[in-house]
């Protein structure tokens, strides 16, 4: 089911399959998401949760037990509950239940996805909850992966890129890909390694840039400690992913121990985490 809200500027349609933003359109109608073409890449803007990247070895164990996963998490596959859909906001929940605690996720969990409207600017913010009456405390990792259509062409950065090539685990490598820049040339082999984990960026915001029209999509990204960018490797490019991240994939050297992975927080029973993405689109 899909549900859409509107204001003078945007237009924004989110399915429940995923709490996915599938649709954003500006004033003139122009579509500014990327489209899920299957022959590309199939999705639109996921959330990941509650895990980012990929698990080392694909599983992780708790308690004796070995539970598989897939990459992101499994919140982008499944069907979250319309909450509301009114004014300029639309609110969506997932709940663990008993399947998912013995399939996929061991824990209790509330995660909320609210989507609100302000002017150019789409407010994505996710609130994470621990129920009170939660056995134990929820470990878990976030972030956003909303990918941008192109083409429609602060400070100096020097980021540091952790390397997870080639099969997406973090190889305990690092290093420079650009010092002191204020721009990344967007060229058809960027993303010819997959993505570029950044971390220790200074600037509040990243942004996609048409360099002769001024026109762009720029998302606040302070606060997150990973801000990643990636495309599919099509060329030419036909869509740039601006991913802020609050926990890393797994390590090639990590334990598969879910205890042992870094987490974006630890919630005690009845404790809530909340983040929140800001994406104003000057098109």
């Amino acid at each position: 089911m899909q549900a859409t809200i509107h204001n003078e500027f945007l237009t924004l349609t989110v399915d429940t399959h995923g709490a996915e933003a599938v649709s954003l359109k500006n004033a003139a109608g122009q579509e500014m998401l990327w489209q899920a073409d299957p022959a590309v890449w199939k999705r639109h803007a996921p959330i990941l949760f509650p895990w980012t990247g990929k698990l080392t070895g694909g599983a992780f164990t708790h308690k004796g037990k070995t539970y598989p996963g897939g990459q992101h998490g499994f919140a982008r596959d499944v069907e979250h509950t319309l909450l509301c859909a009114e004014g300029d906001t639309i609110r969506l929940e997932l709940r663990s239940d008993e399947k998912s605690k013995a399939e996929r996720f061991p824990f209790d969990f509330v995660l909320t996805s609210t989507f609100r409207l302000e002017g150019r600017t789409v407010n994505h913010t996710l609130t994470v909850t621990n129920p009170a009456d939660a056995a134990e405390e929820l470990q878990f990792g976030i972030g956003y992966h909303p990918a941008f259509r192109i083409p429609f062409d602060d400070q100096p950065e020097s980021p540091m890129i952790l390397d997870a090539y080639p099969n997406g685990l973090l190889t305990g490598k690092c290093g420079y890909r650009w010092k002191n820049e204020q721009s990344i040339p967007l060229t058809d082999d960027l993303f010819e390694n997959d993505s570029f984990c950044m971390a220790g960026l200074r600037s509040r915001t990243l942004g996609i840039y048409e360099k002769d029209t001024g026109k762009g999509i720029v998302c606040n990204v302070e606060g997150y400690p990973y801000t990643l960018i990636w495309s599919a490797p099509a060329k030419p490019v036909r869509f740039v992913c601006i991913e802020p991240w609050h926990s890393l994939p797994g390590a090639q050297t990590d334990t598969q121990e879910w205890s042992q992975r870094a987490a974006a927080a630890c919630l005690a029973p009845g404790q809530t985490w909340e983040t929140t993405l800001s994406t104003t689109f000057e098109r």
